[in-house]
Formats: C-alpha cells, sequence, structure tokens
C-alpha cells in the first residue's frame, strides 16, 4: 500500500499562505525534491494544481534560478490528480479525480509503488478528517505572519502524532516529519 505524505510550509504562528513571506531557498528547494522523489503521483486540490500549474509548467517563461529547475522539472514529469469539484478538465499529466473522496484515495493508496504526496489546507484537511495521511510534515520557517491561513482550522477532532524525524536548515527553518500514533 502506497503511503499518503503531506508536506506544507508553514511560519511559527501556523500561517501556510506563501505570500506570507516563506521564501523557499536552494536548500529548501533540494528538500521538496527528495520529498517529490518519495512519491510516484502528487495529490492537488484546485488552488494548488493551479498555483503550481502557473508557476512551474515549462510553457511558463520567467526568470527562475538554475536551482528551482530541477524542482521545476520533477513536478513537471510527476503524475497528478486533481481533486475538484468545479474543473471540468486538467492536463499538465494530470486527471481529475471524481466522487467519493475517502474510496476514490483509498484505491490510490492500493496500487503499488513509492507513495502519494499532498500539500496545500483543504484536502489535507478533509484526508485528515478521513484518517488517510500516512505522514505529516510541516517545515516551520521562523517568522511571525500574523495572518492568513492556518493548519487544520476546523478539524473536528485531535490528531496524534509522533515524531520521526526532524532536519534543520541554514535558513532556520526545521522540518519536522510525523506519523499518526495509531490506536
Amino acid at each position: 500500500m502506497r503511503p499518503l505524505r503531506y508536506t506544507i510550509n508553514v511560519t511559527l504562528d501556523g500561517c501556510c499562505d506563501h505570500n506570507a513571506g516563506i521564501a523557499p531557498d536552494e536548500e529548501l528547494h533540494r528538500h521538496a525534491v527528495a520529498n517529490l522523489n518519495r512519491a510516484d503521483a502528487l495529490l492537488f486540490g484546485r488552488v494548488i494544481y493551479e498555483m503550481m500549474e502557473v508557476a512551474f509548467r515549462p510553457a511558463w517563461t520567467g526568470a527562475m534560478p538554475d536551482w528551482m529547475e530541477s524542482f521545476r522539472n520533477t513536478i513537471d514529469s510527476a503524475k497528478k490528480y486533481v481533486v475538484s469539484s468545479t474543473l471540468d478538465q486538467v492536463d499538465w499529466n494530470a486527471e481529475l479525480l471524481r466522487g467519493d473522496l475517502e474510496e476514490a484515495v483509498q484505491q490510490l493508496k492500493q496500487q503499488p509503488g513509492k507513495g502519494l504526496l499532498v500539500g496545500g489546507v483543504k484536502l489535507p484537511l478533509a484526508l485528515a478528517e478521513l484518517g488517510l495521511i500516512d505522514e505529516y510534515e510541516f517545515i516551520v520557517h521562523p517568522k511571525l505572519a500574523g495572518y492568513g491561513p492556518t493548519l487544520f482550522a476546523g478539524l473536528s477532532k485531535p490528531i496524534d502524532l509522533k515524531l520521526v524525524d526532524r532536519v534543520e536548515f541554514r535558513s532556520g527553518a526545521v522540518a519536522m516529519r510525523y506519523e499518526p500514533r495509531r490506536k
């Protein structure tokens, strides 16, 4: 069974808005590529899919540092599943997931492979509620945003986690990986 891993950048006060000044650098991009390489496919909600497509699809012609190319190439070639009730179609090596979320994700997890990777805010909340996330990674940046969306707002019940790995970056960010404590 493929594990479903969640990863997100967050400020110390829990803000996960990429406009809050969380600026991934070369070291953090290398870490992100390593995470992408631990997965066979990406699971996106509409917002993250559209944001990543605009930023990292090869047709984009904006200036990008050389060290971001590996991330761009890795995310571009990855298989993507998009959960959306508003999109009629997707491309960029993507497939729409329709119907019951729990059933659709369980089917993806049943397939052989290295794993699935999910990011974002709304979709991971729904997946956490269903108990489908096997690993949580929070990359905590040394910043207080004071505004913006926060992680797991509205979670109906606490989820106990155990720390399984920790990585400190030169920027002061810390990546902490957790697994749910299964009862």
